[in-house]
């Protein structure tokens, strides 16, 4: 990953997301970046979660999380149920994968700036950027859009 700290600007953001009634985002953790992920509304959120052994696989020992500021130690691959107001802090290197149940859910994150560049890492997923064919041009920029259709560099 890369060095955050020459990183200018805000640092952190807020995304909303919206997960569809068991459409699972698959397992992940983020290098360097720490999220509180909040269940703003609808169904239920919920979470599986594994610490990441050295070798970047799943690790089988007990995970440590805050749910709405309370420490809570569970066994790895634990799924945690969030209700709309409740919320969870995730740490680095910490795989989750999430969805919802009950209806969809508003999900909102707080976190540092998302680097899909250096920060992610997927256990069985292809990548964040699966190859597209283009026959259009964009409509939207993604992050990664930037450099080949505005110009300049990343940073």
């Amino acid at each position: 990953p890369e060095n955050w700290s020459r990183r200018r600007g805000k640092l952190y953001a807020e995304k909303l997301l919206v997960a569809e009634e068991n459409q699972v985002t698959p397992m992940h953790f983020h290098w360097i970046k720490m999220e509180d992920i909040i269940n703003r509304s609808g169904g239920t959120l919920v979470i599986r979660l594994y610490n990441a052994s050295p070798e970047d696989g799943l690790d089988d020992t007990p995970v440590v999380v805050s749910t709405d500021g309370v420490s809570r130690s569970l066994p790895a691959g634990a799924v945690l149920r969030l209700e709309p107001g409740q919320s969870i802090t995730l740490p680095p290197r910490l795989y989750h994968s999430f969805w919802a149940e009950g209806g969809r859910a508003l999900i909102g994150e707080v976190s540092l700036v998302n680097d899909d560049y250096s920060d992610n890492r997927f256990l069985d997923a292809p990548g964040r950027f699966p190859q597209i064919e283009e026959d259009e041009p964009p409509f939207y920029l993604l992050s990664n859009d930037y450099e080949r259709f505005v110009g300049g560099t990343r940073g």
